[in-house]
């Protein structure tokens, strides 16, 4: 594969040689363009010499919220007074760190939670040649609800499906696979498991979907790139518990028929890639994955596939075709991945956290996971919970939960005495809410489901968000109410208005500029409210809407599709901020 080759060079050289490049080229027979076209597209690679100390200050959300910009200008100045060849600063979008701002990559390394002076001492001591000890993270196991195994894992979903396996001897093999790993489905079916980056797509529809597709060369994917602004939860799954997620795929690949799997992870968690080379390392060595598995005429090679960056991939289509070694843009669909997905087959993608879930729902039973929701609401997942909070992290969570249970009773309350302001219960693709919503402002089926779960009374004109719950029946009604794993929390000292530019700004920074109207339309949703920010918009808000509007219905994939979203919210839910913006104007 081109990237991960482009990746073996530049880690030997620090960056992409012109040489190099031409000795790939020969080597791999493919055209010197070709490798110059994938190597521009991705904001990880470079063509030339990086300096002595090359500085990357996370500027989004959480890290915005604590201070970044202040940071970033600080580390300017210290470039400055060291020497701009030999120390250069610049900021970089989300690195999933999100519960320790403010994150920073050094020479490709990420250093979180430190205060600028900690971070300046970083930088000096590096320029000065001194050898930078590396940040690591506890890969002890959790008490979570989805290891079935508490920490010691044996397999046994693969197991047991190998040995029915052996015992029918039915030589019809399609059919085979089908009975033998019908109980796997069910279980699967009965949990009603969803999707968990966001989309929440029913996992069972999508394996039976590509087991069922007549081609014969299929494929595993798991998404691991995650890059949305406050999300982590995968992080920690992949580093405290990989044997899931290793159980997860083979159990994928066993009951689709699939040839292969891949796990693609983003090349800033270095810690997570190797704890998770390690997992199939073992689970090879256990027979349970690789070539004849236990023993068996199956098999399932598994590997990592490292990102080359670039919050796009995680658009399950545009990491498909990084992975061909293309430019991550985003496909046309329909054909969707289940009929036509890596190189043209059929391929199940799923995220970290659905396919870790698996073991545990196959071995307890679909209504054990079921029942692990409350108030109606059936499930669990994990948060990730950072902002304004006294103890920012992630957290295993029953579906049905409220906004108070996560925010006070999980995630200890507001710190540093600050009231809650808002929240962005899906990072920035859901925009903002606030503490009180009117509900003349929601559409009814959402106060119905309000009603159902008891948040509100039937006559309710306005609904607290901390008794709202979140679980994805509650909140389907509602478009400005996304549930995804981010869960960002904002004190009354917050700028909304302010907060939404650092969001649109990471929709514009991280477009692949596939399409003229994300290309164009993030930019000139950054300009518009850079211009209300700074008492110069002269216009009518309401071309804010009908810019969003064409955004949403031209935009190739999800990312211009919600980048509105931010400042649709606020003008929706903070009126009042941004009418002090505009006042500015006539004054």
């Amino acid at each position: 594969m081109i990237v991960q080759a482009l990746h073996e060079i530049q880690h030997r050289r620090g960056y992409l040689p012109e040489p190099e490049l031409r000795a790939l080229s020969e080597k791999a027979n493919v055209p010197l363009h070709r490798l110059n076209e994938v190597a521009s597209f991705f904001p990880h690679f470079r063509k030339n010499p990086p300096p002595a100390v090359n500085v990357h200050v996370c500027r989004d959300m959480a890290c915005h919220l604590a201070g970044a910009p202040q940071c970033q200008r600080a580390l300017d100045a210290l470039a400055s007074e060291i020497g701009p060849k030999r120390v250069h600063v610049s900021g970089v979008s989300c690195l999933g760190q999100c519960d320790a701002p403010v994150a920073v990559l050094i020479n490709d390394h990420v250093y979180r939670g430190g205060t600028q002076e900690e971070i300046a001492y970083l930088v000096r001591q590096c320029a000065s040649g001194e050898h930078l000890p590396l940040q690591t993270a506890s890969c002890q196991p959790l008490p979570w609800k989805i290891d079935a195994y508490k920490g010691q894992p044996h397999y046994d979903v693969v197991r047991k499906f190998v040995d029915a396996w052996k015992a029918d001897k039915d030589s019809d093999v399609k059919a085979k696979r089908k009975r033998v790993g019908e109980w796997i489905i069910s279980a699967i079916k009965a949990a009603d498991l969803r999707g968990m980056g966001g989309a929440g797509f029913r996992t069972h529809m999508k394996w039976a979907g590509v087991r069922d597709e007549p081609e014969a060369t299929k494929y595993v994917v798991c998404n691991g790139d995650e890059c949305e602004p406050g999300t982590f939860k995968d992080r920690e799954l992949l580093r405290r518990t990989p044997w899931l997620l290793v159980e997860g795929m083979v159990t994928a690949g066993l009951v689709t028929g699939a040839e292969r799997g891949w796990i693609y992870i983003r090349h800033e968690y270095h810690q997570e890639i190797e704890v998770m080379n390690e997992a199939i390392r073992q689970a090879q060595a256990d027979g349970v994955c690789g070539q004849s598995i236990l023993g068996s005429d199956l098999s399932f090679p598994l590997e990592v596939f490292v990102s080359p960056g670039g919050y796009i991939c995680g658009e399950e289509s545009a990491l498909l075709e990084a992975m061909e070694d293309k430019r991550a843009e985003p496909r046309n669909k329909p054909p969707f991945p289940v009929q036509e997905g890596l190189y043209g087959k059929p391929t199940v993608v799923n995220n970290v956290e659905t396919l870790s879930w698996v073991p545990s729902i196959v071995l307890n039973g679909g209504e054990w996971y079921k029942n692990l929701g409350v108030r109606g609401a059936t499930g669990s997942r994990f948060v990730s919970i950072s902002g304004d909070v006294k103890k920012p992290g992630v957290y295993e969570v029953p579906l049905g939960q409220t906004v108070r249970e996560l925010i006070i009773d999980t995630a200890g309350g507001m710190r540093d005495g600050v009231k809650l302001k808002a929240i962005a219960p899906s990072g920035p693709s859901g925009g903002f809410l606030p503490a009180v919503i009117n509900l003349s402002q929601v559409p009814k089926p959402f106060i119905d489901a309000l009603v159902k779960r008891n948040a509100i009374k039937p006559d309710a004109k306005t609904v607290d968000i901390l008794d709202v719950p979140l679980d994805f029946d509650t909140m389907i009604p509602f478009p400005d109410f996304m549930l995804g794993a981010a869960f960002v929390v904002y004190g009354d000292q917050a700028n909304m208005v302010e907060q939404a530019l650092n969001c649109v700004q990471f929709y514009r920074n991280e477009s692949c500029g596939k399409c003229v109207p994300c290309r164009l339309g993030s930019q000139k949703l950054v300009d518009m409210i850079g211009e209300i920010l700074e008492g110069r918009f002269n216009q009518q808000l309401s071309l804010v809407d009908e810019l969003a509007d064409a955004m949403l219905v031209a935009s190739i994939c999800g990312l211009g599709k919600v980048a509105p979203n931010p400042i649709r919210t606020i003008i929706k839910y903070f009126r009042p901020e941004l009418e002090e913006c505009l006042q500015r104007v006539t004054q």
